[in-house]
């Protein structure tokens, strides 16, 4: 990946809808170019896709809480238990598997407290966990979707 790349990544991560003869322009490339080097980074699996950003709130998800759970055990047939039954939550928009005492950290989106309790009690009947808390976000502080694309060190 070369400077060119990263800076059509940049602009890409700041509005996709741009076409290719605007993104050339800005990186100094005929739109024909630009359109075979987003090409290649989307054939590569470096672009995944492209999506329009929704602000939770505004379509009724005021309420952000993220969920560390902890596993009743460490087996193929729980992981695979846990990750059939958080399919079945659209509320559930990232879930992650960690380190430490927490072992997958979920990030959920409902629009109120009332939302969130119905979530819970439908989620803890779907799968068995030895520990689930829940953290709610009071002020969001900064959030992007943005890869960081400084070179690395």
């Amino acid at each position: 990946m070369d400077d060119i790349d990263r800076d059509l990544l940049r602009l890409l991560q700041e509005d996709a809808s741009l076409s290719t003869a605007d993104l050339g322009a800005a990186v100094g490339l005929s739109a024909t170019s630009c359109w075979r080097r987003v090409q290649r980074l989307q054939d590569q699996g470096v672009l995944r896709g492209r999506v329009a950003l929704v602000d939770p709130a505004t379509v009724g998800r005021g309420l952000t809480a993220l969920v560390e759970i902890q596993a009743t055990d460490h087996s193929a047939d729980w992981l695979e238990q846990f990750t059939r039954g958080i399919e079945e939550f659209p509320e559930i928009v990232d879930a992650w598997r960690t380190s430490g005492q927490i072992d997958y950290m979920l990030r959920v989106l409902v629009r109120d407290i009332i939302a969130y309790d119905d979530f819970y009690k439908r989620m803890t009947r779907r799968i068995n966990f030895a520990g689930f808390r829940s953290i709610f976000v009071m002020e969001e502080l900064k959030s992007t979707t943005a890869v960081p694309l400084d070179n690395p060190t």
